[in-house]
């Protein structure tokens, strides 16, 4: 490519696959690229350059890859000076047969080498190039990024790599090891995002409560004491923490800081005390109960997320109606099921007795099932009661409607409120009384506005209140 790319207000166009921590990636790359006069292009078509962020965690994750990938290489045929490139995780993990299997692709850049992006775009290198050396990459406030979130919520990614064995993962062989942000780092992102109107924070990593500590640091609790103390930031979120590094000190905080948001991603991925050992997972059934006792005796309301894998390699049917019992019993307020994906280069993947995958549809349907209901459930005690919103914008559903999220549904993950009536001021945090639930969803209306005049009694003078700006 020529050196004047930036210069020609070349367009790109980004699809960003997997996980959050993938996103903040693809934030990160085009920022990278605005910063150097690229245009972003919100459809592939008319683009100059279309980058796919890929993940290449489970089976259905990779074929998703590869049809963003053979998709974007069909618009070649008809603007041949489009450019392809296949970013993240797959290429990290299958550097050479991608290459090998993929000749429409002109650049392939890993996990390490996103801050090269913009450079590598404007040489002139060979297609097919794959740049994907293990340099221990991290991220800072230093970088460039777009934040592809409503303006007022954003992921902040505190740390890379994993410091977890478990047999089923593949993610330490992608990122490497746990490597923590420096806590000034973090602080200095946020308090931007503050200045920028971002309201909500939403902390990541792929175990948030083991941060700091390959720094030898005293580890999460001293960053969110930090984070609290910045104005303009109104909600915390912690995602994705290991059962065994819930501490005291940690429920202790969250119980009395307000901007903690009172929910907790706390992934389980099984019940069963022989599969938890097989999965090396560290920790008991005993111990997940009493963990998620202690956070609700502590946390009163908090709301639990959590994942479970269905299909592990030797799963018998008693161990998976033992994890359906366990789900029942803990009636958790979010869940995502997973079906076991056998993946080279795992423990797991060597195995004996893997399990077929008409069993582990069934598996994971049932479990969904069982969810559904246990959702709709806990939901339906907030119909009648008036609760904090933040105001998102249109709703999915419909442009007649609004959306937003209580405090205790983390974006794009859970459920949301649906806005039916009231004066919607998008990106505030609004009272709103719920009037209806479904098995993942609320509706309600609002009943506030920002400035705290209660909506009946702008009806009052001036009738029923339209949704408005």
């Amino acid at each position: 490519m020529p050196q004047n790319l930036a210069q020609q207000s070349q367009k790109v166009h980004m699809v960003s696959l997997g996980c959050a921590r993938n996103r903040v990636d693809s934030e990160v790359m085009l920022g990278s690229l605005l910063k150097r006069g690229w245009q972003i292009s919100q459809e592939p078509e008319g683009s100059d350059v279309i980058i796919i962020n890929t993940c290449g965690f489970i089976q259905s994750a990779k074929e998703e890859s590869i049809d963003q990938i053979l998709s974007a290489a069909a618009l070649k045929k008809n603007t041949p000076n489009l450019k392809v490139v296949v970013a993240g995780c797959l290429t990290q993990r299958y550097k050479s047969q991608l290459a090998r299997g993929l000749p429409e692709v002109d650049l392939f850049i890993g996990t390490d080498e996103f801050p090269r992006l913009p450079e590598l775009l404007e040489a002139e290198l060979p297609s097919g190039s794959v740049f994907a050396r293990r340099t221990h990459y991290l991220y800072n406030e230093s970088m460039p990024r777009v934040n592809t979130l409503a303006r007022h919520s954003a992921y902040v990614k505190v740390a890379e790599g994993c410091q977890h064995n478990c047999a089923f993962c593949i993610i330490p062989a992608i990122r490497g090891r746990l490597r923590s942000r420096p806590l000034t780092s973090v602080v200095a992102e946020v308090e931007q995002l503050a200045l920028d109107g971002v309201k909500e924070i939403n902390l990541i990593a792929q175990d948030l409560a083991a941060y700091g500590r390959d720094r030898g640091e005293e580890g999460l609790l001293p960053l969110l004491r930090a984070l609290a103390a910045i104005d303009g930031i109104h909600w915390i979120r912690c995602l994705y923490m290991y059962p065994e590094n819930i501490n005291d000190e940690f429920l202790e905080f969250m119980a009395t800081e307000p901007k903690l948001v009172k929910y907790l991603d706390v992934p389980v991925q099984h019940a069963s005390d022989r599969i938890l050992a097989t999965m090396n997972r560290g920790v008991t059934k005993a111990e997940l109960a009493e963990t998620f006792g202690k956070l609700r005796a502590r946390v009163p309301g908090i709301a639990i997320r959590t994942s479970v894998m269905v299909g592990f390699p030797g799963e018998t049917e008693e161990e998976f109606q033992a994890l359906k019992q366990f789900v029942r019993d803990q009636r958790f307020d979010h869940l995502g099921c997973f079906s076991y994906s056998q993946e080279d280069g795992t423990v797991a993947g060597r195995m004996k007795d893997q399990i077929d995958e008409e069993t582990k549809a069934r598996r994971l349907d049932e479990v969904m099932g069982l969810q559904k209901e246990i959702s709709r459930a806990n939901l339906l005690k907030y119909v009648g009661q008036e609760v904090a919103v933040l105001t998102e914008g249109p709703s999915d559903e419909s442009d007649l409607l609004w959306q937003g999220r209580m405090s205790v549904q983390a974006p794009e993950v859970d459920g949301v409120v649906i806005i039916n009536d009231g004066p919607v001021r998008k990106g505030e945090i609004q009272t709103v009384r719920i009037t209806d639930a479904f098995e993942y969803d609320l509706v309600g209306e609002v009943v506030e506005v920002a400035d705290g005049v209660r909506r009946e009694a702008i009806k009052s003078k001036f009738g029923d209140c339209p949704i408005q700006l």
